[in-house]
């Protein structure tokens, strides 16, 4: 990781992360740290935590996969270690039992949902959640799992987790544009940032709305907030159908310092998450939250090549 005012991942780092080198596809890779970042998300509605903190752990989430395998540790288990150490850093920390409590409700809805991948919406509230028994071993184990989690996040990170979150940026930006009346740009750009999908309802009724959506993408941890927020004022702009200056001598975002072909990939990288997955790819990533599993997979598909 660079030594910036935020970290960002280097250029090896980004031609092949850890993961790739020990056998995992890069789609797969995406597709497991945008779960992951959708059960921070979810835990953060869950426990009522602010907004902030949620986004500082999803950022925090995607850097450490730049300097750690999957194979190494299981996604579940950083993603809950990540928004632990984000409530500390933001300065609204939250009860570990609190914590484990949800983990063991999502990690039991993941099970649910990997038995049942074809239940529909109208069948999803027959998940009932089996509180566990704190004289047992499931209550220690996670304890000690999210611990484990949050010291290796610090760690591998050299204890770097200063976060730069892009909304006020956004708003400068857009102040500078002329787009501060324009309530639809304002929106549909924030949106963006958040990489804005909603999640499937959970298992309480919380008010989804007034909680944030999820990160999902790694460009938090590979482009500076300037392009970030530059590529998301591109997708509103262009869907809403407003023009902004984008000639050769006269292109808006070089105003904020963006250069065109790194807003044009996070925009892509953005875009990638509205794309329709298979059942076969939405149930994959369902069964592949632990490390035991990662390393399962890995070793069936490196047999089957080498078969090949």
């Amino acid at each position: 990781m660079s030594t910036a005012l935020y970290p960002l991942a280097s250029l090896a780092q980004i031609e092949k992360t850890p993961s790739r080198e020990d056998g995992i596809p890069e789609d797969l890779e995406l597709d497991l740290r945008a779960f992951g970042c959708k059960l921070i998300h979810e835990a953060g509605i869950l426990l009522r935590q602010k907004q902030v903190a949620v986004a500082t752990a999803q950022i925090l989430f995607q850097r450490f996969w730049y300097v750690t395998s999957m194979k190494q540790f299981g996604i579940g288990d950083v993603c809950m270690g990540a928004l632990y150490l984000a409530s500390k850093l933001e300065e609204c920390p939250i009860r570990m039992r609190d914590l484990i409590n949800v983990y063991d409700l999502l990690l039991q809805r993941t099970a649910h949902n990997l038995k049942h991948p074809s239940s529909s919406a109208s069948q999803a509230s027959e998940f009932r959640y089996v509180p566990m028994s704190y004289f047992g071993n499931t209550f220690y184990d996670l304890k000690d799992a999210l611990v484990v989690a949050e010291m290796q996040i610090l760690k591998r990170l050299g204890f770097n987790v200063n976060v730069v979150l892009p909304y006020g940026t956004l708003v400068n930006y857009l102040r500078l544009l002329g787009l501060t009346e324009r309530e639809d740009v304002s929106t549909r750009a924030w949106g963006y940032l958040n990489d804005a999908r909603l999640v499937r309802r959970t298992t309480v009724h919380v008010d989804v709305s007034r909680f944030p959506y999820r990160l999902q993408t790694p460009v938090y941890a590979l482009y500076a907030v300037p392009i970030i927020v530059s590529a998301a004022i591109l997708l509103a702009t262009r869907h809403l159908g407003i023009s902004l200056p984008s000639f050769p001598d006269s292109c808006w975002w070089e105003l904020f310092d963006a250069d065109w072909e790194d807003v044009w990939s996070v925009a892509g990288y953005i875009m990638r998450l509205y794309r329709e997955r298979s059942p076969e790819e939405r149930t994959r990533v369902l069964g592949l939250i632990s490390k035991k599993a990662i390393r399962s997979w890995v070793e069936e598909n490196q047999a089957i090549m080498s078969h090949n």
